[in-house]
């Protein structure tokens, strides 16, 4: 049996020869495919990329109103659900929601709270610092219930 530990390699990857094929192969598929499946593709990245924007605006702007972090969850979103927004948001604005400003969007939190009628979430704990009941105590006892949601 031969003892290889004497003739070392100059790297764990030996020479490379296998890396460097890979990587000239992996080019030029690279090519081939940008040029037969680019010009089919493209519309449908565009498109993509619309959505996944308008849903990342909308989830900043409802961070921003419903309270951040806890607000969200209040709303019905799972904390998974908020990391995995949260890191797509990132990604894309290259900014944490809580710190990112949109150029030119300007909110006035007491001005979305006190017009808004029916609040989306409870605003008990918004950061706002002022509670906003949803209903009087009279109100809610008045309150058909769903039967759905009945006892």
């Amino acid at each position: 049996m031969s003892d290889f530990r004497s003739d070392r390699m100059p790297s764990p990857e030996g020479r490379g020869l296998a890396k460097s094929r890979r990587q000239r192969a992996w080019e030029a598929y690279q090519v081939t495919a940008g040029r037969v499946a680019g010009p089919a593709v493209e519309p449908v990245a565009k498109w993509i990329a619309g959505r996944l924007t308008e849903d990342l605006v909308g989830f900043w702007l409802v961070w921003q109103l419903e309270g951040r972090f806890e607000g969200m969850q209040r709303l019905g979103m799972s904390r998974s659900a908020l990391y995995r927004r949260i890191a797509m948001f990132r990604k894309v604005f290259g900014q944490h929601p809580d710190e990112f400003q949109f150029p030119g969007v300007t909110i006035d939190l007491d001005v979305y709270l006190s017009a808004v009628a029916t609040p989306i979430g409870d605003r008990a704990t918004h950061p706002a610092g002022r509670p906003v009941p949803l209903f009087t105590d009279r109100e809610q006892a008045d309150t058909p219930r769903s039967p759905v949601l009945q006892d």
